[in-house]
């Protein structure tokens, strides 16, 4: 069994800024070779999130008011309280989602569905430099 470890590096801008990196993991796991197998894709810190959806423009868009009609932004957070640095609702929303997705693979692909992309979400409320970790695991 092989344990590989990758790095996706991305540029956001917060505020629900929504990433497709299916084809970065496809990509990294070409160059691994693996067969069968794990990868599980982490964010380090906690204003982003992972999840898989159909990634297209109707379904972004739904996303993005869904979570700004549930955890908006512009009301009072005892995180900013705390902090003062108006971020609360994307700890809350990160937090919801979760920073870590993992996903089969077999026969060298990720098992995922024909419209089923993997997408990584940013909640702050600023732009940001991220990189979300890699960690394959197989043969």
């Amino acid at each position: 069994m092989k344990i590989i470890n990758e790095a996706i590096s991305l540029t956001t801008q917060g505020f629900n800024d929504m990433h497709d990196i299916t084809q970065d993991i496809v990509q990294k796991l070409a160059e691994h070779e693996l067969s069968n197998g794990v990868v599980t894709i982490f964010v380090p810190g906690s204003t982003g999130g992972l999840t898989t959806i159909e990634f297209e423009p109707g379904l972004e868009r739904d996303f993005a008011e869904f979570m700004d009609r549930t955890i908006p932004h512009g009301v009072n957070y005892h995180h900013d309280a705390r902090w003062g640095d108006g971020n609360g609702f994307s700890h809350v929303r990160a937090s919801l989602l979760g920073p870590s997705l993992s996903v089969p693979i077999a026969d060298g692909r990720m098992t995922l569905g024909t419209w089923q992309q993997v997408v990584f979400i940013d909640f702050d409320n600023r732009s940001r430099s991220r990189t979300l970790m890699l960690q394959f695991m197989g043969e």
